[in-house]
């Protein structure tokens, strides 16, 4: 059992807060596994009897009776016996509960959902209650959605580098290379071979992430479609980009018209299911959002280059990539960055240039300007690489990631050199 001690945290600072808990996440990241398992087995410990945790997983078919929203709320209340004690109640898979109509309305449109069992329990005094949801009837991040100020979202996100080190069973030295190919979906952490790992990573979209969108947002016959724009950004990561300049690549490379409309469409069911993630390109200077272009990650670098049958690994895009969902699950807003200067060109005349900052990442009153480099042993590419921060006129903390092993330490600019494996494993970095 793989601890995932940042959420499990999360949810005993909610836990009895009078709110509805509300586990999100991509599917197979181990929402399930966090529940059911890991907090289940902290309150146990803490001296909460077997039969006040009140667990219900509806994908299951023996509990097929309970996607009946009444059913449901009659099976929980039943077993809240005791108005002296607390009852924990944990629903899983909660969109397999069925739409239905009102049955004591005649002639009425009125329906009865998972929302009404839910905002029906939170009536009771003495319950304490924690949801997850997903798949093509609704997905996690519409469920959430439905409580708005009445529930706290619990993010769950694929194994981090530093939770995929500590049930790693190799060389570290290798564990590295292993994380930003085969990614942290937690099952891989159990496998061993490259074609066990590659085909689990490539039936999760055939089998599930493709599958959900299609059905979630009823779309007919464009599963080819959604494949190419998934390859389109993997094949693009760390690439400025939009709709328009995907829709080129679409007609192009796949002799296909797709419309740029269409393709923010589908971009953002993939956010929706967690799939990749938006960064949005700030103006450092300008102190301003710039709309187009952007950058899109994937949330899990194996399924990324599952995509691409893993023909593509480039490391230093993949680090970046990994750097970002770091930050982000770290609870940093990110942001790409531009920098704009004045300078001269060869016949001396002024000319107005923009530089690149990796990740603008900001928490507070916090902000830090990280860039990620490969490495940076030659002078040049030293240079190179801290221009964009050394044009940043505040006095933010600046950061170059490189993909070396090395004591971190701080030039005579202020510019804070560090490795991305001690970066993943110590949040220090970043207070």
């Amino acid at each position: 059992m793989i601890p995932r001690n940042q959420y499990l945290n999360k949810l005993i600072k909610l836990r009895d807060n009078g709110r509805v808990k509300i586990i999100t996440g991509l599917r197979r990241s181990g929402k399930s596994v966090l529940l059911f398992e890991l907090y289940r087995n902290y309150l146990l410990a803490d001296g909460v009897a077997p039969e006040q945790i009140i667990g219900l997983a509806l994908d299951v078919l023996s509990n097929a009776k309970y996607r009946n929203p009444i059913e449901l709320n009659k099976h929980i209340r039943e077993q809240i016996t005791d108005q002296k004690k607390r009852y924990y109640i944990l629903i899983d898979e909660i969109q397999f509960v069925s739409e239905i109509p009102n049955p004591y309305l005649i002639d009425s449109e009125e329906k009865i959902t998972f929302t009404d069992v839910v905002l029906d329990l939170m009536q009771i005094r003495n319950a304490d209650i924690y949801i997850t949801g997903s798949n093509s009837k609704m997905l996690s991040s519409d469920v959430l959605t439905q409580f708005r100020d009445r529930g706290d979202e619990v993010h769950v996100w694929p194994l981090s580098f530093a939770e995929f080190l500590s049930a790693y069973q190799g060389d570290k030295r290798g564990a590295w290379q292993d994380y930003y190919t085969y990614g942290g979906m937690p099952r891989i952490a159990s496998m061993e071979s490259h074609e066990e790992k590659s085909a689990y990573l490539r039936n999760l979209f055939s089998r599930t992430y493709i599958k959900d969108v299609l059905e979630r947002h009823k779309i007919q016959n464009e599963a080819e479609v959604l494949g190419i724009l998934l390859n389109i950004i993997a094949s693009g990561i760390g690439a400025l980009t939009n709709p328009t300049r995907l829709s080129n690549v679409f007609l192009s490379e796949n002799r296909r018209s797709i419309s740029p409309d269409t393709i923010e469409l589908y971009l953002g069911y993939f956010s929706e299911a967690f799939l990749i993630s938006k960064a949005e390109r700030y103006d450092v200077k300008g102190n301003r959002y710039i709309k187009t272009p952007a950058k899109y990650y994937y949330s899990d670098p194996g399924l990324r280059n599952a995509r691409l049958n893993f023909r593509q690994i480039e490391e230093s895009h993949l680090m970046e990539n990994v750097l970002y969902n770091d930050l982000v699950r770290r609870g940093f807003d990110v942001d790409v960055g531009v920098v704009e200067y004045n300078t001269k060109d060869s016949a001396g005349k002024s000319i107005r240039k923009q530089l690149e900052v990796d990740f603008v990442v900001n928490k507070g009153n916090d902000r830090y300007y990280i860039q990620s480099a490969l490495n940076i042993t030659e002078p040049e590419k030293k240079e190179q690489e801290i221009l964009s921060l050394m044009k940043i006129p505040d006095s933010f903390q600046k950061m170059v990631i490189v993909k070396d092993y090395m004591k971190a330490w701080k030039d005579e600019r202020g510019i804070q050199y560090v490795g991305i494996e001690q970066f993943l494993t110590d949040e220090g970095f970043l207070r």
